[in-house]
């Protein structure tokens, strides 16, 4: 059960960084910042992801240790009958890709959340 949530919440969390960090950036950046207000105006909860970024990344951080420790601890066993062994594999391929993206999108939104500000404040 562990090994299904885990990169689950992990994607989901770190996707969630993104929307806090990243998202505000890019629209500022591509001059849609009355945009962005107007859109913190339909949704203002979003405005609770940038409020606590930092329980955020940590959570994020966390399940992807977590979720890659996880992957290293317990790989995949695959079948021994052919067809179901590639479709293992390729479970196993969409998987580590999943992974990775998880990770881009964690470090994207590290980046715009904590080094930008610094870098061009």
């Amino acid at each position: 059960m562990l090994r299904k949530t885990l990169p689950f919440a992990a994607l989901l969390l770190s996707l969630s960084t993104l929307l806090c960090c990243a998202l505000p950036a890019l629209f500022v950046a591509l001059g849609a910042g009355a945009t962005f207000v107007s859109l913190l105006g339909i949704f203002p909860q979003l405005i609770w992801f940038s409020e606590h970024k930092g329980w955020l990344f940590s959570l994020a951080a966390l399940s992807l240790v977590g979720a890659g420790l996880l992957r290293s601890a317990l790989p995949a066993q695959c079948p021994n009958d052919p067809a179901l062994a590639a479709q293992c594999e390729r479970a196993t391929r969409f998987s580590n890709v999943m992974y990775l993206i998880a990770v881009v999108c964690l470090c994207v939104g590290a980046f715009f959340a904590f080094a930008a500000p610094l870098i061009f404040g």
